[in-house]
């Protein structure tokens, strides 16, 4: 399986693109998130991967550099329905609240020849904490992150030879998470800034982590692969190199500082 990463960086970045990815396995896609907009559309064209094969999306929160780029999915998806032009089926899956918005959103913005499909082939799908779905043939367990700002999901997802990644959102992992998160074989985890730099960028006034913290917690819960990503942009040539050097103080096992389009096997 690859994950490719679309975009690295939080929602006020310039030099690259807000936070969203995509799993691939067997020429299936799972996308999560979609950033602030219409860009998803040119990450996913540089990456060489057709958005109409992307039939699982899964949004974490109502933030809009979160949120946005779905409602150009949908937009896309629902434009080439009615043209008789995409094959098949869309789930969408996202907790109540933000499902309630999704639809306030589209039936606002979108034409109803565009929405007409949404329940028909433009499935939403509510999860709720602890829920299960089977999505690009592995098996992906959502949770409730307890933010502490607006409602969150996580997810696990169970890799092959009994190996598992988690995904924590954009936020720091909750202690009542961590039995999802531990002996993780790869840990998805924001950080927002350098240790070294959070009087600049004020981290914690945003509920978010340092590379110090993130490495610090993925340490303690026995993680293998750490992968930092929901960065500013300062510096963003030289992000991997500074971010690498702070983190490897803190953790032991390998540390993945992807770029924007990077591509990571995931085994």
């Amino acid at each position: 399986m690859k994950l490719i990463m679309l975009g690295t960086g939080n929602a006020l970045v310039t030099k690259c693109y807000n936070t969203c990815f995509v799993f691939e396995n067997q020429n299936q896609y799972f996308l999560v998130d979609g950033g602030g907009g219409n860009t998803l559309l040119s990450q996913l064209e540089k990456a060489h991967i057709n958005w109409q094969d992307i039939k699982d999306i899964f949004v974490t929160h109502k933030h809009i550099d979160h949120l946005m780029g779905i409602i150009w999915m949908i937009r896309m998806i629902g434009q080439h329905m009615s043209q008789g032009k995409y094959q098949g089926e869309v789930r969408i899956y996202a907790h109540k609240e933000l499902i309630d918005i999704i639809m306030q959103m589209v039936h606002l913005v979108l034409e109803a020849k565009h929405t007409q499909f949404i329940n028909k082939r433009i499935y939403l799908i509510e999860i709720q904490d602890h829920d299960s779905h089977m999505i690009i043939n592995h098996q992906v367990t959502f949770f409730d992150i307890h933010s502490t700002k607006t409602k969150q999901f996580g997810f696990q997802m169970q890799l092959d030879h009994n190996k598992k990644l988690s995904c924590c959102g954009d936020e720091p992992c909750h202690q009542i998470n961590e039995a999802y998160i531990q002996n993780s074989d790869w840990l998805l985890h924001e950080a927002f800034c350098l240790h070294s730099e959070a009087d600049i960028f004020h981290p914690y006034e945003k509920h978010h982590s340092t590379v110090k913290d993130a490495c610090q917690l993925a340490q303690s819960l026995n993680i293998q692969n750490l992968l930092l990503y929901h960065t500013e942009d300062k510096n963003i040539k030289q992000r991997h190199a500074l971010y690498m050097q702070e983190a490897k103080q803190y953790f032991q096992g390998n540390i993945w500082i992807p770029d924007d389009l990077d591509i990571i096997n995931i085994q």
